[in-house]
């Protein structure tokens, strides 16, 4: 098994559908950054919820949205876009989501922001570290 975590921003709203089995599952497109030869790189994740587990939460998330995975990540698949460019898709499998304490969406709307707020307010910088809240990274 390969568990893996991930944090990052929702690339669009939660998609939500029910297999011909009757089993409800959830899509998510999370963007994660990450810095390589002095620039950054954003790597998109899908990641695959089963079951209705996190439906209380999902409700909050929305397009922009800070989120962190944990799950199991799936074997990377290699393809190729419409610039006929090399790109991999990455999937994770997750069994545990959160709200993020880094960062703010910028597409958050009243209910949204109401409700990640007390998460937000809680996220501090390390101990011992002297960055502001808006310096914290994602």
């Amino acid at each position: 098994m390969n568990f893996t975590q991930i944090a990052g921003h929702l690339g669009a709203d939660p998609e939500e559908r029910v297999t011909p089995s009757g089993q409800k599952v959830t899509s998510l497109r999370v963007a994660t950054r990450s810095r390589k030869g002095g620039q950054d790189i954003t790597i998109w994740w899908k990641v695959t919820i089963w079951g209705d587990r996190f439906d209380k939460m999902l409700s909050y998330f929305k397009k922009g949205s800070s989120i962190i995975a944990m799950g199991e990540m799936n074997k990377p698949e290699v393809y190729t876009n419409k610039e006929g460019q090399p790109q991999v898709s990455l999937e994770l499998v997750a069994s545990d989501i959160r709200f993020s304490p880094f960062g703010r969406s910028e597409k958050s709307n009243s209910d949204g922001a109401q409700a990640a707020a007390p998460m937000q307010q809680q996220a501090s910088a390390p101990a011992g570290s002297n960055l502001s809240e808006d310096e914290i990274p994602f």
